[in-house]
């Protein structure tokens, strides 16, 4: 009876932590598979979540060295995330459209992290020229959603940020993916891209894309941006109002460049603005650049394990907002 009492309580322990430091026991427990009802993103439960997160930076540049799995792990136990946002570069030197096979597998190794940790994984095309790629991009996404049509974590965003196209352009360019995609995963929810860099939603709310279910729209902004103030927040309100669903897949302390200044009252008005409006987002980036933007200061360890010296103003300020709304704390 006294080995049979150990071996519950060794069991107990174990469980307990496996609990907590493992498989879909995080964001993707508490809210399953996302959807969108009525122009709001709803969980298994039909409420709207609020989802926060980082993204890593390209796939490239200084940013590379952070694609690992021990990086998720830290984000996860110490910065608190709900999801990740992976940036596979498609058109610059090294990146997808040149050697597909090792972008891809780069880009597998942290999806499959971050689904054993229970977390939501957008898998951004980080693109601003996608409609030339359409055929490469059609083929990733129907590899992607062959691979993960099952799993309730992943997120695909099938366009970074367009940049000079039209919404007509990157309407049709969006159909063709979506179709791809849900050729396969007729569940999981995708991202579009809108004009003028995920700006212009207020024109892509006027003539969405009706014939496919659980589409949400990305609307990236830089919260000091001279810019990127009111009026561009006004953009996002008409959007909404007109019934689009929206979700912020970028945005960042600093201006547009990822330089210049870090605003902090600025900045603490557009993280009011988004929990207002109950809207999920991913913050810019996991890198070590000398830029605003960047969560690192140079020469931060390659594995996670950061503390507070290791991070820049805007990375000790995302971590303190993280772990302000960890809802498990």
């Amino acid at each position: 009876m006294k080995r049979l009492s150990l071996f519950v309580l060794f069991f107990f322990i174990s469980f307990s932590y496996i609990k907590a430091k493992n498989v879909a026991y995080g964001a993707v427990e508490r809210h399953g598979y996302l959807s969108v009802q009525n122009g709001k993103m709803v969980d298994q439960h039909g409420m709207q979540p609020q989802l926060r997160g980082i993204s890593f930076s390209w796939s490239i540049w200084e940013g590379e060295k952070y694609y690992n799995k021990a990086v998720v792990d830290w984000l996860i136990d110490d910065f608190k995330v709900d999801l990740i946002r992976l940036s596979m570069a498609i058109e610059p030197d090294k990146g997808y459209l040149q050697n597909p096979k090792e972008q891809k597998e780069k880009i597998i190794n942290l999806i499959d992290q971050g689904i054993r940790r229970g977390i939501y994984v957008l898998i951004d095309w980080h693109d601003h020229n996608a409609n030339k790629n359409q055929l490469e991009s059609e083929a990733f996404f129907k590899e992607m959603a062959q691979r993960y049509q099952h799993v309730p974590n992943v997120i695909y965003e099938i366009w970074n940020e367009p940049e000079r196209q039209t919404w007509p352009e990157i309407k049709a360019y969006s159909e063709k993916i979506i179709s791809a995609i849900r050729t396969y995963d007729k569940k999981n929810l995708i991202v579009v891209g809108s004009p003028h860099w995920d700006q212009d939603v207020d024109i892509t709310a006027r003539n969405p894309i009706n014939q496919f279910n659980n589409l949400v729209y990305s609307f990236h902004f830089y919260a000091s941006d001279p810019g990127h103030q009111e009026k561009l927040r006004e953009k996002a309100e008409a959007a909404m109002g007109l019934g689009l669903p929206l979700f912020i897949t970028e945005w960042g302390v600093g201006e547009a460049n990822g330089n210049g200044e870090f605003n902090l009252e600025k900045t603490d008005k557009w993280v009011q603005w988004m929990e207002k409006h109950k809207l999920s987002w991913v913050n810019w980036n996991i890198t070590d650049k000398k830029e605003t933007t960047a969560l690192l200061k140079p020469g931060a360890p390659i594995n996670g394990g950061w503390d507070t010296s290791n991070l820049t103003p805007a990375g000790n300020y995302i971590r303190t907002v993280l772990r302000n709304f960890d809802v498990n704390k």
